[in-house]
């Protein structure tokens, strides 16, 4: 049963990234509804009441905190509740604690016989993900993750800095695990239709490309420890990470996005999720698009797999 009044988003966790998510959120217009809960009952009545105190200032929208009952109606149910991951602590060592909240609010979720889609928001994004669906029991396409879509957003930025490109007409995609394992897929990587292998003898501002790929490739895989480290969390470029997926389901957009899905022999892996290109639409991940990948990044992106399952092995067993 869908929303009487319109597209319904719920917001599970309203600590720094649920609230600038909702605030985004809120300035788009996508949603109608916009539900906040939390653990904490007053920190999500106030974040609401703060929202709504400056309504006068974006589109209208319902803004509401809420309880369990709220899932069942829902169009999306966004889970971002969780621990914060702590400066030098690893996506990876977040996994277990995490685990325990994200499976509690599925089980709520589920009682209520929700239709919505799910996007996990709370890290390991990944093993969250894979937690979420199985406790769900749902069609794999309806939970998905946010994946490494910030991730390709950083790579597309330091592209464009490095290139002198503006970043729109960047194009590029980070695969694998949100997190240690990632790697860039320069196979996909192209600025304005040109795929950067060509583009960069043409551009002639650097001497040694492969050298610089390298050095992009690790600035994109540490910038959340390094922004981590110098204010304690991230939460204004994943909130519109957040707001992009969510208007490509409630607007049926049929986007490319690299949100965490599960594989079920797609690129010879399977019984994981983590982030490849996938088509999303209404009620989630449609399709996955299985394009070619050269041979060192499909050894990569089973590396990542396998790294992914051995984290899922420990919390299983």
């Amino acid at each position: 049963m869908r929303s009487v009044s319109g597209r319904k988003v719920v917001i599970t966790g309203v600590g720094a990234v649920g609230a600038t998510f909702a605030f985004a959120l809120a300035q788009s217009g996508v949603a109608d509804e916009i539900v906040l809960i939390d653990s904490n009952e007053k920190l999500a009545h106030g974040q609401a009441l703060d929202l709504l105190h400056g309504q006068s200032f974006f589109p209208t929208v319902d803004i509401r905190s809420g309880g369990a009952s709220e899932y069942g109606d829902a169009d999306i149910i966004v889970i971002t509740a969780g621990r914060a991951q702590r400066p030098g602590e690893t996506r990876l060592q977040l996994v277990k604690n995490n685990a325990v909240i994200v499976q509690g609010i599925v089980k709520e979720i589920v009682e209520q016989r929700s239709a919505a889609a799910m996007l996990v928001v709370t890290n390991p994004v990944d093993i969250m993900t894979y937690v979420a669906l199985k406790a769900s029991g749902w069609d794999k396409g309806r939970v998905i993750g946010s994946g490494t879509v910030l991730d390709s957003s950083r790579l597309r930025h330091i592209l464009s800095s490095f290139c002198n490109v503006d970043v729109h007409n960047v194009h590029g995609y980070v695969l694998g695990e949100h997190g240690d394992t990632e790697f860039a897929a320069w196979s996909m990587t192209n600025l304005a239709g040109i795929t950067i292998d060509t583009y960069c003898p043409l551009c002639g501002r650097c001497l040694d490309w492969m050298g610089e790929r390298a050095r992009i490739e690790e600035e994109v895989r540490k910038s959340a420890y390094h922004i981590i480290d110098y204010k304690g969390a991230t939460n204004f470029a994943v909130s519109l990470v957040m707001v992009t997926i969510t208007e490509a389901i409630l607007r049926g957009q049929n986007s490319v996005l690299t949100v965490s899905t599960m594989l079920e022999g797609e690129f010879g892996i399977d019984d994981v999720c983590l982030s490849v290109p996938s088509i999303v639409s209404a009620n989630g991940v449609h399709r996955i698009i299985e394009g070619p990948l050269r041979p060192d990044e499909f050894e990569a992106l089973s590396r990542s797999a396998a790294t992914l399952k051995n984290v899922i092995r420990d919390i299983t067993s």
